[in-house]
């Protein structure tokens, strides 16, 4: 069955570094535009960075441009997400999405803390 499983999310201090990873598996990866949002409790879900299937483009959000980076392994059916000089404000719940036409696949999400 399709799963997407995200990991790497924890407690930073501000300005540090955290690197989120998203494994896919029982859909067809490469053929997938993958994104990372992120969300917080009363606030509606918000697109972070997005990625071709191809890896050859991305887009990020106002909020994280410059600190942020999309990046994903077709081989490996992963993607990531790179976040550094981490900010209170990224504090969210955050989750990987795969979308192909009107098919869209989520996971369950990974809590990003930023604190000191």
């Amino acid at each position: 069955q399709v799963q997407l499983v995200e990991s790497g999310g924890g407690l930073v201090q501000p300005g540090g570094s955290l690197r989120l990873s998203c494994a896919a598996s029982g859909f067809t990866f490469s053929r997938y535009v993958m994104n990372w949002y992120r969300q917080v409790p009363g606030k509606e879900r918000e697109l972070v960075a997005t990625i071709t299937n191809s890896g050859r483009t991305t887009n990020y959000a106002d909020s994280v441009k410059g600190r942020f980076t999309i990046s994903r392994d077709n081989a490996k059916n992963t993607v990531y997400l790179q976040m550094n000089s981490v900010k209170p404000e990224d504090t969210a719940v955050y989750y990987c999405n795969a979308r192909w036409g009107s098919t869209n696949y989520w996971g369950q999400g990974t809590q990003v803390t930023v604190s000191s």
